[in-house]
C-alpha cells in the first residue's frame, strides 16, 4: 500500500518518464474525495473510453455524466500519446471489484484470478487512465498511444516502487466490463516491465529508447534505491549533490562530496518536498521518479 502522490509529484513522475502532459484547469483539486476514501493506493487501472475526438473525450472524463459525476479518471491518454490530466484524488473510474483481484495486486503476484464478485472499492485503491478508443476491436491503437500508456503506467510504478503486476485492466477488476479492447493486458504488462528495467527517459514519448539524455548531454541512470542505503562513495553522489545545490535544496555545510552522508539525505528530502512528496515519500532516500526529475549529469 502507498500514500497517493500529490498533484505536483504525479506531474513530475509523468514528465520524468518523457511524456507530453497537458494540465486542464482545476485538475489538482478536482476529485470525489467527499464521497469516499482516496488511498492507500495499490495500482493503476487502464480503460478505454468508447469515444472519439480528444477534446470531447477530455471534456467528458473531466465533467462526467448526469449519472456519473467527474472526474472519470486521473488522466486521458489521447491517440497522439498526450496525457491530459483531469483529476487528482478519488475518481469515478473503477467502481466495485473483486477483493481477490485486489489481494493479488497488493501481493504483486503477476497472475490474477478471474473476477467473480464485488465488494472492493477500486476508486479508493487505483489510479485510472482512460484511453481514447472506441473499444470496438476495430479502432486502432497507434504506437504513440500504446507507448504513452506504457510510460504513464511505468511512471506511477516507479514512483511507488511497484512492478508491472500492479497495472490491471478494468475487465480484470470486474466481469461487468470489457475494457480495454484491442490489446492484451499481458502484452502491456510486458512492455511496462521492459520499460521499468530499461530506466526512465526524458526523451519524447514517441521514442522507444530507455536511455536518459537532454540537450546538455547524458543523464545518470538511477542507481537503485538499495544502492544509496549502502552509504556509497561515488562520483554519482557528488554529481547529485551539485544538482541539489543548483535547485536550492542544499543541506551541506561543506561539500558536496563523493561520500553519501546524512547531509545528502537531508538535501534530497528537501528536493522531494519541493516536488510535492510528503511523509515517508519525502524521507531523503532517492526514488526513480524524483531522481529523473533532478537530472543528475552522467559521470564517466
Amino acid at each position: 500500500m502507498a500514500t497517493p502522490l500529490t498533484a505536483a509529484a504525479l506531474l513530475a513522475a509523468l514528465k520524468a518518464e518523457g511524456l507530453t502532459v497537458v494540465e486542464h484547469g482545476g485538475w489538482r483539486t478536482h476529485n470525489r474525495n467527499a464521497k469516499g476514501a482516496w488511498g492507500p493506493v495499490n495500482g493503476v487501472m487502464i480503460h478505454h473510453t468508447v469515444t472519439s475526438g480528444t477534446a470531447a473525450t477530455v471534456a467528458l472524463c473531466s465533467s462526467g455524466r448526469s449519472d456519473l459525476p467527474g472526474p472519470l479518471c486521473h488522466g486521458v491518454i489521447a491517440k497522439d500519446g498526450t496525457v491530459h490530466l483531469v483529476g487528482n484524488g478519488r475518481a469515478n473510474h473503477a467502481g466495485s471489484g473483486d477483493p481477490d483481484v485486489l489481494a493479488a495486486v497488493v501481493a504483486e503476484r503477476g497472475t490474477l484470478p478471474a473476477p467473480r464478485r464485488s465488494g472492493a472499492d477500486g476508486n479508493t485503491r487505483f489510479y485510472g487512465f482512460e484511453c481514447e478508443n472506441l473499444g470496438n476491436g476495430k479502432d486502432p491503437w497507434p504506437e504513440a498511444q500504446l507507448n504513452a500508456v506504457t510510460r504513464a503506467s511505468a511512471a506511477l510504478c516507479r514512483a511507488h516502487g511497484w512492478s508491472a503486476a500492479s497495472v490491471i485492466g478494468h475487465k480484470e477488476w470486474t466481469s461487468a466490463k470489457i475494457d480495454p479492447v484491442g490489446f492484451t493486458m499481458a502484452s502491456l504488462r510486458a512492455r511496462i516491465a521492459a520499460r521499468l528495467a530499461s530506466g526512465a527517459s526524458t526523451g519524447p514519448a514517441g521514442s522507444t529508447g530507455g536511455g536518459a539524455s537532454t540537450g546538455a548531454g547524458a543523464l545518470e541512470p538511477f542507481p537503485g534505491a538499495a544502492w544509496f542505503r549502502k552509504a556509497p562513495r561515488s562520483a554519482i553522489v557528488t554529481a547529485m549533490g551539485r544538482r541539489l545545490v543548483a535547485v536550492g535544496c542544499s543541506a551541506y555545510r561543506t561539500g558536496p562530496g563523493p561520500q553519501w552522508t546524512e547531509a545528502d539525505r537531508a538535501g534530497y528530502a528537501r528536493w522531494q518536498r519541493k516536488l510535492g512528496y510528503s511523509g515517508t515519500d519525502a524521507d531523503g532516500w532517492p526514488g526513480s521518479a524524483s531522481w529523473a526529475a533532478l537530472k543528475v549529469p552522467h559521470t564517466s
